[in-house]
């Protein structure tokens, strides 16, 4: 076992993920990008990309329309898994757990720094929803622009955040011939346990 591959085991596991993720912003341009996988009330997976947008010793937060399919069947099923996968640096990092709404204090304050078309975008598209033609939703962006025009534009209230509590958090690490590193982390009341997997 390498000194690094011991440090692994030893280390926190949240704040290995902010090391991890900063070493990844200084080579990749979405570093904060994830897989996020859901299953609905009939148990039919769905997985997509999201951004993360906040960490937390709570655990992890991305924001959507609660009416869209991921906010949908996190209503029916609150659990989540989350992958991120850094090319460059070989490594892959998993999330299990559970998906708990944030605080409206905490949606607000995320809201207010989107950019103005994007805030305004969140009230101008039905995620998920069919749609006939583009220019419905341009119609919409217009209509909501000239709605909020000369003021702030207020969270729609079908608009917030998702906040998975880490249940498990694996660390994958390239090696050469396959033989790669897996290092499981489990929580277990308010400590974690670790372990290695077979790659």
């Amino acid at each position: 076992m390498d000194q690094g591959t011991a440090r692994l085991e030893r280390s926190d596991p949240l704040v290995l993920f902010d090391e991890w993720l900063n070493e990844a912003w200084a080579r990749e341009p979405d570093a904060n990008a994830m897989s996020c996988a859901t299953v609905d009330a009939q148990g039919v997976p769905s997985v997509r990309l999201v951004l993360l947008k906040g960490r937390d010793a709570r655990g992890f937060v991305f924001y959507t329309n609660f009416e869209s399919r991921k906010g949908r069947a996190l209503g029916q099923h609150p659990e989540a898994s989350l992958a991120f996968h850094w090319k460059t640096l070989r490594r892959q990092l998993r999330i299990d757990g559970a998906a708990e709404t944030v605080t409206d204090a905490e949606a607000d304050a995320y809201f207010a720094t989107r950019p103005r078309d994007s805030q305004i975008a969140a009230w101008a598209s039905r995620q998920s929803e069919k749609m006939n033609e583009r220019f419905d939703l341009e119609r919409r962006f217009t209509h909501y622009s000239v709605t909020f025009e000369g003021k702030p534009v207020p969270r729609p209230p079908y608009w917030s955040g998702f906040r998975v509590v880490p249940r498990r958090i694996e660390f994958w690490l390239d090696r050469p011939f396959r033989l790669h590193e897996r290092i499981v982390f489990e929580r277990a009341s308010d400590a974690w346990t670790v372990e290695r997997l077979y790659p």
